[in-house]
């Protein structure tokens, strides 16, 4: 997720004696002070930071006074990239990973260069710090005891609704990320796939524009309708709504509505007539239908 690396911050950094390795190391994802003391540190002692687009790092770094050589590394970086890096380190030099704003790997490259990097023996420290998925839950209002953060959803609805099916039994409050002209979209395929649930919209999370919008699902989807999408960086949060799921309009359980449709059907047509009735998901039907016929 991007920021806008502007805020002037004269913290100096502490002379560090880093060991050869790779360090994977937050930047700030709208507040330059949110940049950690530790973080600070580490940019200014390694002998190489990767990152995604030296521009953007490159704001970073000269909001903090430091120069540092930068490579890039993303989406499009390849084997012989990766081999690079590890050289790098195998010849006993310090290297920070960053993502343009946030905590690497978390929708953001760098998974495959971390998994080579263990592979090798070569030493990995993450940092702690900044990240959008933690204070989008905290400030959603909705449960955090239990959580599941899915990443950005498919841009295309088919691939997007198949997504979501597959996460819609899962307990407890789901996470995404999304872009303001996909929301609208996205907000009604979440709705028609996991039901009319509680949601949180933020944006713009620790910059100056920062809101969190907590609705039934529904009612977002009238707000976006009406006023349009939302400018910024925007996280998706949806709760569990268990009540919903569990009856029909007409207050019939699907188990009691599948138990009476397995007396004449089969399993398949079975299932298929009751999520065509209650609108749930074909896959989830079956395999309450599998259960309840003992095929399971």
């Amino acid at each position: 997720m991007k920021t806008d690396h502007t805020q002037k911050e004269p913290r100096t950094p502490q002379d560090v004696s880093l060991k050869a390795g790779l360090y994977l190391v937050p930047t700030p994802i709208g507040n330059l002070r949110d940049l950690t003391f530790r973080a600070l540190d580490i940019l200014a002692g390694v002998d190489l930071i990767i990152c995604e687009d030296t521009r953007v790092t490159g704001k970073l770094m000269k909001a903090f006074g430091l120069k540092k050589p930068m490579r890039v590394y993303n989406d499009h970086s390849n084997e012989r990239d990766r081999a690079h890096v590890i050289k790098v380190i195998s010849e006993g030099e310090s290297v920070a990973l960053v993502s343009d704003a946030g905590t690497p790997l978390i929708s953001d490259p760098g998974y495959k260069l971390v998994r080579q990097a263990i592979v090798e023996g070569i030493e990995v420290t993450a940092l702690p710090g900044a990240n959008a998925v933690l204070p989008a839950l905290q400030l959603s209002g909705l449960p955090s005891d239990a959580f599941s953060f899915i990443g950005f959803l498919p841009a295309r609805s088919g691939p997007r609704k198949a997504l979501l099916e597959k996460w819609h039994d899962r307990p407890g409050t789901l996470i995404c990320y999304e872009t303001a002209p996909r929301l609208l979209e996205s907000l009604k395929d979440i709705k028609k796939v996991l039901g009319d649930r509680p949601a949180a919209i933020a944006r713009e999370l620790t910059k100056l524009y920062e809101e969190v919008k907590r609705e039934k699902l529904s009612v977002l989807i009238e707000g976006l309708e009406k006023n349009g999408p939302p400018k910024g960086e925007i996280v998706v949060v949806i709760g569990e709504n268990k009540a919903e799921d569990a009856e029909t309009a007409g207050g019939e359980t699907i188990e009691k509505q599948l138990l009476a449709a397995l007396k004449t059907l089969s399993v398949r047509d079975a299932a298929e007539m009751v999520a065509g009735a209650t609108g749930k998901p074909k896959k989830a039907i079956y395999m309450l239908a599998l259960k309840l016929s003992g095929k399971a």
